[in-house]
């Protein structure tokens, strides 16, 4: 058992962490973290839904006439740092001497690749004009000149670029300015998160980052309301002190610090299911920072969120009617077989095999608990190998069966069968989400009583030289919403563009036209 000194208790109060959620955590680390069982992966007709194009349209209708009576919110992660996107030019800073050997040897010696497309089309990057002119009095052959171009790139004393949060960095080399990623989501937010003229967007940052958010949201406002017509509402919030995690031994005590304090660690992005909860929406689009196109493939982006937006409502609208119906009196079999088969059908919920031996009033209480639960539109792109989680069905510990969002990390890769369950799977999670959170009498749901906190995750990490586990969260739409109504959409590849090296800046999607 883990006694805390009143020192300890002192630190656990500052970050508003109770004792009690500590030692949870203590004993997830002790206990371990089970894999995920899966049952199967989801694939069209079986857990993913696929539209033609005359059901998008009719979807795309119910959207827009619907739209202004409900009250929309865009949700962005936007926390992350900009440094994993330059890994390959810190490599080449750390190793390349331009006295000893030129470009083409060095790509031969490393292998390299990607510095090799990097200064074959170095033209082609929003920044290139930026810093070109910061290094023009730069002498040299062109291999000193590459250099001196990355160096200013990254430097601590200069554009600092890693220091950046991705959202914040030069995306698009538009005629007449450079548009960020931050930019090209308030531009998005007013062509598909829309109402009455307000696109209200929710990005969640690094308490270090904010204010150079805020800096730039003021700079460009005025010309984004000109351009789009559209008031915009934009807020900023941080993860909360108290999601952070403790981070343990490995003898499964609590770490310390040289000045004997707790060692506490973000919990990853998990943690934001706090955020999404404090917002005051109706209907919520979650997208990821980096996840943004050039302004001429816009619109089909737009489409296809608004397709899965009127999905959500023309499905929230038989959820709500039929939770009313549950709240009435004599109810009929034949109703509640009806609302059944709509939660199978519609919602994916499965049933346990004794459902059918229930009682009419034990049915009914199960149908209650089933319906009123916060849904979630999930847009799923086809496998292209990219690294990360997909949809499945998965099995728990007590038999039920369920729809999930699941990443390669949860998974028992050594259990043959479940390797190969997760290898076959024929879709990716691209964080394509709309969220409905709000029940039938229009109050919103507690998202933290919809999280499996069972789905976190156990890292090795060091400090100080020292070992030590850390414990992150369940994901935001992994374990943070395993509770929620799910359904899984196929959406066309176009939607997922996200920029995890510099190099993604030189596909077409981030390329403006002309």
């Amino acid at each position: 058992m883990t006694n805390f000194s009143d020192r300890d208790l002192k630190q656990l109060f500052s970050k508003g962490i109770s004792e009690d959620k500590v030692l949870d955590q203590i004993r997830i680390f002790e206990e371990g973290i089970p894999f995920i069982k899966l049952n199967g992966p989801a694939v069209a007709g079986d857990g993913i839904r696929k539209f033609t194009k005359a059901q998008k349209t009719k979807l795309v209708k119910v959207y827009d006439s619907n739209r202004e009576h409900h009250k929309l919110l865009k949700f962005v992660p936007a926390s992350g740092a900009a440094s994993r996107m330059f890994k390959s030019l810190f490599a080449f800073l750390e190793s390349f001497d331009p006295e000893k050997e030129d470009l083409a040897s060095y790509s031969n010696r490393t292998g390299d690749k990607d510095i090799e497309q990097f200064f074959k089309d170095l033209k082609s990057f929003p920044f290139y004009q930026s810093v070109q002119e910061r290094i023009k009095k730069t002498k040299g052959n062109k291999d000193k000149k590459f250099l001196a171009f990355v160096h200013e790139m990254l430097d601590s004393d200069k554009l600092q670029f890693d220091f950046y949060p991705k959202g914040l960095l030069p995306f698009h080399n538009y005629k007449g300015h450079i548009s960020t990623a931050f930019e090209e989501h308030l531009k998005e937010g007013a062509l598909y998160g829309r109402s009455n003229n307000i696109a209200r967007l929710h990005f969640t940052v690094s308490e270090q980052h904010e204010t150079m958010f805020h800096d730039h949201y003021q700079e460009i406002k005025e010309r984004l309301t000109r351009n789009t017509n559209t008031e915009y509402i934009v807020n900023f919030s941080q993860q909360k002190p108290a999601t952070d995690t403790l981070a343990v031994t490995e003898q499964n005590t609590p770490f310390r610090e040289n000045d004997g304090s707790l060692l506490f660690r973000p919990g990853g992005h998990g943690a934001l299911i706090e955020n999404l909860n404090d917002q005051d929406a109706d209907i919520i689009f979650i997208k990821n920072i980096d996840n943004v196109v050039v302004d001429h493939h816009a619109e089909e982006i737009a489409f296809n969120k608004e397709v899965l937006a009127g999905l959500l409502i023309q499905i929230q609208q038989k959820v709500f009617e039929y939770a009313r119906m549950l709240q009435t009196e004599g109810l009929l079999a034949e109703q509640l077989t009806e609302i059944h088969d709509f939660l199978y059908r519609e919602l994916n919920v499965r049933f346990a095999d004794t459902y059918h031996s229930f009682s009419i009033a034990e049915q009914i209480e199960i149908l209650k608990d089933k319906i009123n639960r916060p849904i979630r539109i999930c847009g799923m792109v086809k496998n292209q190998g990219d690294p990360g989680g997909g949809p499945f069905w998965i099995v728990d510990p007590q038999g039920h069966i369920s729809l999930q969002i699941i990443e390669s990390a949860q998974i028992d890769k050594s259990d043959p069968e479940q390797s190969d369950i997760f290898d076959n799977s024929t879709h990716f999670n691209p964080v394509d989400i709309i969220c409905g959170v709000r029940n039938y009498r229009g109050e919103k749901y507690n998202l933290l009583n919809f999280v499996d906190h069972r789905q976190g995750f156990i890292s090795e990490k060091t400090k100080d030289g020292k070992a030590l586990k850390a414990l992150e969260l369940p994901g935001l739409w992994n374990g943070a919403m395993a509770y929620w109504n799910s359904i899984f959409v196929e959406v066309p590849l176009i939607t997922f563009n996200p920029v995890k090296s510099v190099n993604d800046l030189l596909k077409s999607q981030h390329q403006p036209e002309g």
